[in-house]
């Protein structure tokens, strides 16, 4: 038995020189009292192995089961405590815990915010089309500033050649879905929100039933065969939907929200360019920062929109040149004949 003894100690001697937490060095003793176990079920009554070890398989069992007794009794007693006394930096104040109020509390100081607006983004559900060089910094910030649910749709996986720009993945993430990489940076960076990969490029036959689940969508995807689909499930739902685009060294954003008044995504891009019109950053290339600026752009919106903070870019559009440090808004109005959300489709929809 002593040389058993000895074997433990030396095991968890050299896990705590190496730096192994004590679960692993519990482990190791653990795989040394099997295989006791062992040579004495097995090994022959006269085997100096097992007078070595022991010589009793009951004397081990026995040892086994009052261990395993206590370590019920010690996990028990810790469930009771927990109950009795909870930890106090998890107690919740309200909605939120404390440890929820600290990470938040720059954002409830904001006169425009407070705690009401905090709650608003807890609430919120809100779907990111894209979690490329736009979807990014998006839905990091998303996550960062307390959105409770967020959604997010791509059928891409992470390439070497993303990394440039689309910062929410790494290295090791190559070849990952970009939905899962997308998802494990956001819960590392913030734990209390809900994230929601779906693995798929954006379908007809799904997209409203989805988009009805969420209560804002922002839109970063590079075709336009998503975008106007986008927008017209949007409409047809009441959704508001934030845009973002980029091109080189110049990007854009706005908040299409008709129901508020403001035009669609197809008010203000009647039709798709023609091809070569509208290269994609594979083929134009795009500075790396770019989709940083125009995707927190986008994050900031969603906030406004969600806690009705200031003037969120209803019927604006604002536009970002890098190269020569310039911002610049432009106004946006409705259009009378849009096929999405002009009044000749609504008096069409009146009349069937």
């Amino acid at each position: 038995m002593l040389l058993v003894l000895g074997l433990a100690a030396f095991l968890w001697g050299i896990g705590a020189l190496m730096g192994a937490p004590k679960h692993a060095r519990w482990m190791m003793i653990g795989v040394l009292y099997v295989a006791v176990l062992g040579v004495q079920a097995a090994m022959p009554q006269a085997s100096s192995l097992r007078s070595a070890t022991g010589g009793s398989l009951a004397l081990w069992l026995m040892i086994g089961g009052a261990v395993a007794a206590i370590l019920i009794y010690r996990q028990g007693l810790r469930a009771l405590r927990r109950r009795a006394q909870p930890d106090a930096a998890e107690t919740p104040a309200g909605p939120f815990s404390d440890t929820e109020l600290n990470r938040y509390a720059r954002h409830i100081v904001l006169r425009e915010m407070g705690g009401l607006g905090q709650k608003k983004l807890k609430d919120a559900k809100v779907l990111v089309i894209g979690a490329g060089g736009l979807g990014s910094p998006a839905l990091l910030y998303l996550a960062a500033a307390g959105v409770g649910t967020i959604g997010i749709v791509d059928d891409d996986e992470v390439d070497n050649s993303n990394l440039q720009r689309q910062v929410i993945h790494c290295d090791d993430a190559i070849g990952t879905p970009k939905v899962f990489s997308a998802r494990e940076a956001m819960i590392a960076q913030n734990p209390f929100v809900e994230v929601r990969p779906y693995h798929r490029r954006l379908a007809e036959d799904e997209a409203g039933a989805l988009i009805a689940e969420y209560d804002l969508v922002l839109d970063g995807t590079d075709n336009f065969d998503t975008r106007y689909l986008v927008n017209r499930v949007c409409v047809e739902q009441g959704v508001p939907l934030i845009s973002g685009a980029l091109s080189q060294w110049e990007g854009q954003l706005s908040v299409f929200d008709p129901a508020s008044g403001a035009p669609c995504y197809q008010c203000i891009f009647p039709e798709a360019p023609a091809a070569g019109l509208a290269p994609s950053c594979a083929e134009a290339g795009v500075i790396g920062p770019l989709p940083g600026v125009v995707g927190t752009m986008m994050a900031v919106e969603a906030i406004k929109v969600i806690t009705g903070a200031g003037a969120a870019l209803r019927g604006e559009m604002m536009i970002y040149d890098a190269l020569w440090g310039e911002t610049r808004k432009i106004g946006l109005r409705r259009r009378e004949d849009c096929p999405v959300c002009g009044a000749e489709k609504g008096r069409l929809a009146a009349s069937v």
